[in-house]
């Protein structure tokens, strides 16, 4: 495993600074916004497309600061019933993946989007299993699996081997079931960015979620959640209050969430299922400022990361 961060925190650096700044703390890979909701404030296809002395330039600046790419990154929603919206994060999806031709990077990270519930609605609807059955069949067999058989096809002429959807409630793929069915329909090239985070408020258990995913996780953000149980009891995990104090969960550093033997827990299940791949910070704490967070989730990381892979069993 490969201690890794979403660069997208230190927006106020320049690539050069970001990466000398990384490389400083120790990390070895780093994942690269490129546009949709991800700022693309280090990698903008826009302009490294289009000019090829920039693109060198940030590939001599990887390589000084020694650090490689994990994935690049469009989180957006492709499949928005708004055109202007679907377009804008299509067209940033597919210039990712023209990028990721001229780096050499096989690893897309998106969102799965979600529609209307119709062909003349206005605004998404996130619609669960149990629901209007007739707007989920409209949303996957009309919109969702049709378009990301497309996206696909796109996607593999320009060398992408995975597309990895981040599970994330609001969206179509949002918990593992989903994602599997959305694998299921359209192959092996789309699976996870796994943040725990997510499916941690949502009640799930990381560990085994990520065994349900054996095989199928592409990309992993280490990122925590703190559960606040009064609050939970109150109002249950979907009450998103504005004031802190009233949230019934917040994003945390990783480890002041759910704690250091959970996520060695999450480690240790990673190598169980033979992911052995980037992990990828992404700091999103309210109570911590973005260098105190990330280097705190960094030593916090380089505690429990498994960097080495064991030898056959010595003791018999």
């Amino acid at each position: 495993m490969k201690l890794g961060v979403l660069t997208v925190l230190l927006n106020e650096m320049t690539a050069d600074e970001a990466f000398a700044y990384l490389h400083s703390l120790g990390v070895q890979t780093v994942e690269l916004g490129t546009g949709g909701w991800t700022n693309p404030c280090h990698c903008n296809p826009e302009v490294l497309l289009n000019d090829e002395a920039a693109l060198e330039a940030l590939k001599a600046s990887l390589a000084r600061n020694e650090l490689t790419i994990s994935a690049l990154s469009c989180h957006g929603n492709a499949v928005h019933p708004d055109k202007a919206i679907a377009e804008a994060d299509h067209r940033a999806f597919e210039q990712t993946c023209r990028l990721a031709q001229k780096l050499g990077v096989k690893t897309v990270v998106t969102f799965s989007g979600c529609p209307g519930d119709s062909p003349e609605s206005k605004h998404i609807n996130w619609v669960l299993p149990g629901g209007a059955t007739e707007v989920l069949d409209y949303q996957w067999n009309e919109v969702v699996i049709p378009y990301w058989k497309k996206a696909v096809a796109f996607a593999q002429q320009y060398g992408v081997e995975r597309i990895a959807l981040e599970l994330h409630p609001g969206f179509c793929v949002y918990n593992p079931a989903t994602l599997l069915k959305l694998r299921e329909a359209i192959g092996p090239i789309i699976g996870a960015n796994f943040d725990p985070s997510h499916l941690i408020w949502q009640g799930m258990d990381p560990c085994m979620a990520l065994r349900e995913l054996k095989g199928a996780v592409y990309h992993f953000h280490a990122k925590d959640t703190k559960l606040y149980a009064a609050n939970v009891a109150k109002n249950g995990v979907l009450n998103l209050a504005e004031d802190i104090a009233d949230k019934s969960w917040q994003f945390r550093t990783i480890g002041y969430g759910t704690g250091t033997e959970a996520w060695r827990d999450i480690i240790s299940t990673l190598r169980i299922i033979g992911y052995d791949g980037a992990i990828s910070i992404e700091h999103e704490d309210l109570l911590m400022s973005v260098r105190e967070g990330l280097e705190k989730a960094v030593s916090f990381m380089k505690e429990i990361l498994i960097t080495e892979q064991p030898r056959a069993q010595w003791w018999v």
